[in-house]
C-alpha cells in the first residue's frame, strides 16, 4: 500500500512540474541557455555536489558566460566573466540587489540580520552596520590601534616558536577575530578561552561544512532542512552554538549598558531598539539585533585569516616578493609602528596585497543574489525572484583582465613609474549594493598584519619551495590554503619570545 501511495505521490508532483513548465514556457524560451533539467531534482545529476565549482566552470564554456542550472525546482541564473557580472551587478544594481537563498542562515537566524535579509529589513540592517562601522571601526584611530595592538600580540605568539615549524591557522584566527569581537562587543580573549575557543571552532565548522557536498544538497533542498539529522545537522549546530555566544555577549551588554556612553556594536543597537521601542514596524529588536552580531562575526573573521594565511603561505613560496615587501617596510615605516596613512607610500606592499585577494579567490562562487523584478540581460529575461550567482573566480582569474591569472604577479598592480594603479576587476569583496560593508577595515586589517609581521620576522618553511602546494583544499563556496608548515626568523636576529620577557 505504501509503495502505491509514494508512487501515485511522485507522478502527481511530476505532472505538477511539467504544468509549471508549461504555464512558463514563454519564460522559460528567453531564459538563458542552460543543461536540459530533470523534474524535482534539476540539474543535480549533472553537478556533483564535491565538485561545484569546477561543474559550473565546465558549463560556462559550453554555454557561455550566463546560463541557467537548476538546484532542485529552484532556478538558478549563473554569471561568469568581469564584463557581464558588471552590466549585472553595477549597471542593474537595484535589479539584482536582493539576496538569494541561504538554507543554513535562513533555517537558524530565520532570515534577520544583514547577510540572508531582504528589502527594508536589509537596506536597515546594513545602514545601520555602515554607520556604525564608521563611528567604532573604519577609519578611526581607535580601531587602528586595536589592529595594531593585535598585531604586537600576534608577533610575540609567532616568536614563540623560537624558529621552529608551526601551523599559523590558529594564531592568525585568534588574531583576526578578536578585531571584530572588540568592534561588535568591545571584549579582547585570550588566545586559550574557552569560550573563545568553541567560537572559533564553530566558525571554522561552518566554513567547512558551507564548501561541502551536504551542504550543496541543502541548497538543492531547502525544505529538507527542518527534518536534518546528523552529519547534516552539523551545519546547523556550529551556526547555532556562534548564535549563543552572541546572546550571552547580548545578555552582558544589556547589564551593563550605558545610554550615554555606547561602547561597541551591540550597545548602539540596544540604543535604537529603546527609541523605536513604539514602533510596531521597528525593525530594531533582538532578532535581528543577534542574527546581525552573528553575521559580523561570521565574516570578520573567516574572511581575513583565510586570506592571511593564504598571504603567509604565498610569501614563503616566492621569498623575493617577501624581500621586496621588507625592503619597502625598512625604507617607509623602518621600526616604528606600521599605521594606516603608510598605505600611501607604500605601492609594491599593497600590489602584493591586492595580488594575494585576487590568487586566493577565497570566495570563488561569491554569495548569491536574487533578482528584485522581471529583468533582461543581454536580451535574455531574468524573471524577479531568480537566484543570480555571481561567479568571482571568473573575475579574478579572468585572464582578459588578468593576464596569465594562475600566475601569482604583484606587478600587475603596478604602473610603469612603479605606483599602485586601480583595476576594477579586483572584486575579492564583490561589487553593487551587496558589495562587503567591512571593506575598508578589511583592508587596513591585511595591511597592518602583513606589515607587522614581515617587519619583524622572514618567513620560511623546512619544506622545498618546489614542494608548496597554493591550490586550495577545499574548493567549493570558499577557498582554503592546504595545511602548511611555517618557521619565523627574527629579523634582529633574537627570538622576540626572550626579549619581550
Amino acid at each position: 500500500m505504501w509503495l502505491y501511495s509514494a508512487v501515485l505521490g511522485i507522478v502527481l508532483l511530476c505532472l505538477i512540474f511539467i504544468a509549471l513548465k508549461k504555464g512558463n514556457a514563454k519564460d522559460q524560451r528567453l531564459l538563458p541557455p542552460g543543461p536540459q533539467p530533470l523534474p524535482l531534482i534539476g540539474n543535480i545529476l549533472q553537478m556533483r555536489p564535491d565538485k561545484l565549482l569546477v561543474t559550473l566552470q565546465k558549463f560556462q564554456k559550453k554555454y557561455g558566460p550566463i546560463f541557467t542550472v537548476y538546484f532542485g525546482t529552484r532556478r538558478t541564473v549563473i554569471l561568469c566573466g568581469y564584463d557581464i557580472i558588471k552590466e549585472a551587478l553595477i549597471d542593474q544594481k537595484y535589479a539584482f540587489s536582493g539576496r538569494g537563498k541561504m538554507a543554513l542562515s535562513e533555517y537558524v537566524l530565520k532570515g534577520y540580520g544583514i547577510t540572508a535579509s531582504n528589502g527594508e529589513r536589509w537596506q536597515q540592517m546594513r545602514r545601520f552596520a555602515l554607520t556604525t562601522l564608521r563611528n567604532f571601526g573604519m577609519g578611526k584611530r581607535t580601531i587602528e590601534e586595536r589592529i595594531q595592538e593585535e598585531a604586537k600580540i600576534l608577533v610575540k605568539e609567532f616568536g614563540k616558536t623560537e624558529g621552529k615549524p608551526f601551523n599559523p591557522t590558529f594564531l592568525v584566527s585568534c588574531a583576526v577575530s578578536n578585531i571584530i569581537c572588540f568592534i561588535a562587543f568591545g571584549k579582547h580573549f585570550n588566545y586559550n578561552d574557552e569560550k573563545y575557543l568553541k567560537l572559533l571552532y564553530n566558525i571554522n565548522g561552518i566554513i567547512r561544512f558551507l564548501n561541502s557536498g551536504l551542504s550543496a544538497l541543502l541548497y538543492n533542498f531547502v525544505w529538507i532542512m527542518p527534518y536534518l539529522i546528523g552529519p547534516l545537522k552539523k551545519g546547523a549546530q556550529y551556526l547555532s552554538e556562534l548564535k549563543e555566544f552572541v546572546d550571552e555577549r547580548v545578555e552582558e551588554s544589556q547589564r551593563t549598558l550605558d545610554p550615554n556612553s555606547p561602547r561597541h556594536f551591540i550597545d548602539c543597537f540596544l540604543i535604537r531598539m529603546q527609541e523605536e521601542k513604539d514602533n510596531p514596524d521597528t525593525e530594531f529588536h533582538m532578532k535581528n539585533l543577534v542574527a546581525s552580531a552573528s553575521n559580523l562575526l561570521f565574516a570578520g573573521t573567516e574572511t581575513i585569516s583565510t586570506t592571511v594565511r593564504y598571504g603567509l603561505l604565498i610569501l614563503i613560496k616566492y621569498p623575493e616578493v617577501q624581500v621586496k615587501v621588507q625592503n619597502e617596510i625598512d625604507q617607509v615605516i623602518g621600526q616604528h609602528t606600521p599605521s594606516a596613512e603608510d598605505r600611501t607610500k607604500m605601492p609594491y606592499t599593497e600590489a602584493v596585497i591586492h595580488e594575494i585577494q585576487r590568487f586566493a579567490n577565497i570566495i570563488p562562487t561569491g554569495l548569491p543574489h536574487c533578482t528584485t523584478e522581471d529583468t533582461f540581460l543581454r536580451d535574455y529575461l531574468i524573471p524577479k525572484g531568480t537566484d543570480v550567482f555571481p561567479l568571482l573566480t571568473t573575475v579574478l582569474k579572468d585572464p582578459e583582465q588578468f593576464p596569465d591569472p594562475d600566475v601569482f604577479f604583484p606587478n600587475r598592480f603596478l604602473d610603469k613609474n612603479g605606483d599602485l594603479k586601480k583595476h576594477s576587476a579586483l572584486l575579492p569583496f564583490s561589487t553593487g549594493k551587496r558589495i562587503c560593508p567591512g571593506e575598508s577595515l578589511a583592508r587596513m586589517e591585511l595591511f597592518l598584519f602583513f606589515t607587522t609581521l614581515l617587519q619583524k620576522f622572514t618567513l620560511t618553511t623546512t619544506v622545498p619551495r618546489e614542494d608548496l602546494d597554493l591550490t586550495p583544499e577545499l574548493s567549493s563556496a570558499g577557498h582554503l590554503p592546504r595545511a602548511y608548515k611555517m618557521c619565523v626568523i627574527p629579523r634582529n636576529g633574537t627570538l622576540l619570545s626572550k626579549s619581550s620577557n
